[in-house]
């Protein structure tokens, strides 16, 4: 009790342990920016030890990259973690704060309780003094932590409730940071140690409005990587131009869908294109055009003009595909489908009450 210090409150009278307090604000600070800052999970956070932080020396520089190493966890899989400037000081101050006189960490054995074991004796970097010997952080004394930090603060969400947070909840916050910061998802899904892709954007919150910065931001770093005279703003020329390509998609069977500035590749046989989208009112003129290119077949044959016949063979088989366009879009179900499913009614009037046999 000799290392504690205490302070009274003059208003109050009441005594405060002023050394309880100074550890519990340091380890929900350590635990919450390693949480945000490295994504792992919580039993990875508490397996961390004074050998995890290891570094890597460049080659062609010669610079030092210092490096955080994780051990296997749900995937069996080991990571290296590239540390910040921001994980180096949090790393710092807790080596510094556990260090004993003879500038060693203090050995301590943790209770797997996933694998049921008890680990041998390490220099973890979670651990506290607990009456005459220093032990390990639990599962549940990290809960304890952010729950005390957080009713500190007296945050509460949209219905005023106060907040809670998981440790799990900073590796969801760590990877939406990370991707709407510009980090391609498969990185992330490394950094996280994920099998699989879908499993980290599982984390990622996505919003239309984020979706649409997204591509804007996209589209502006594209732009810069190309010649700016392509970006310049049009002539009137050009601009009547680009309007009058819209006044034109109209055609008699339909609506032609080539893009803007590309020509007809059909020479205006439209019945041939597979851009063209028919108007089902001018089905009767497809049909009339059909009969018309039959009719020319038989034609051709006859008087032996069998240079036209492929050609007449090749609109004949496009009038034929947009009729049936037509026919399968008018037949296409607009309204709900009966499923044949008895309702409630039904089920009631068939429905017979017995009374108990005696």
């Amino acid at each position: 009790m000799g290392r504690h210090v205490w302070a009274e409150e003059t208003a109050t009278g009441k005594r405060r342990n002023l050394s309880y307090e100074d550890e519990e604000a340091f380890w929900s600070f350590s635990t919450i920016e390693v949480l945000r800052l490295t994504g792992i999970r919580c039993e990875e956070m508490l397996e961390l030890s004074h050998h995890s932080i290891t570094e890597y020396r460049l080659p062609s520089t010669g610079e030092l990259v210092p490096l955080l190493q994780i051990a296997p966890s749900k995937t069996d899989t080991e990571r290296l973690l590239l540390v910040s400037p921001e994980l180096t000081d949090v790393l710092s101050a807790m080596v510094n704060r556990l260090r004993a006189p003879n500038g060693a960490i203090p050995l301590v054995a943790s209770y797997d309780i996933r694998e049921r074991v008890w680990n041998p004796p390490m220099p973890l970097l979670f651990q506290r003094s607990i009456g005459s010997e220093n032990r390990p952080f639990t599962p549940t004394a990290i809960r304890k932590l952010l729950i005390n930090a957080l009713a500190a603060t007296g945050l509460t969400d949209a219905g005023g409730d106060p907040l809670m947070f998981s440790p799990h909840d900073f590796r969801r916050i760590f990877v939406t940071d990370a991707i709407m910061s510009g980090l391609p998802p498969h990185i992330a899904q490394v950094i996280c140690g994920h099998k699989s892709i879908d499993t980290t954007m599982g984390y990622k919150a996505v919003y239309p409005a984020e979706a649409i910065e997204a591509h804007r931001a996209f589209i502006a770093r594209r732009r810069t990587t190309r010649p700016s005279e392509e970006y310049r703003t049009p002539t009137d020329q050009e601009w009547d131009s680009f309007l009058a390509h819209f006044e034109k998609r109209k055609v008699s069977v339909g609506t032609c869908a080539r893009a803007f500035g590309s020509p007809c590749v059909h020479e205006h046989a439209c019945v041939r294109c597979s851009l063209l989208r028919p108007d089902p009112a001018q089905r009767p003129r497809l049909e009339e055009i059909r009969d018309n290119l039959k009719a020319r077949i038989i034609e051709a044959k006859r008087e032996g003009w069998l240079g036209e016949v492929e050609g007449l063979q090749v609109s004949l088989t496009g009038a034929k595909d947009k009729i049936a366009q037509i026919d399968t879009a008018l037949q296409r179900p607009t309204g709900a489908v009966a499923l044949g499913m008895p309702a409630f009614t039904s089920l009631a009037g068939r429905t017979t009450s017995t009374s108990p046999q005696s």
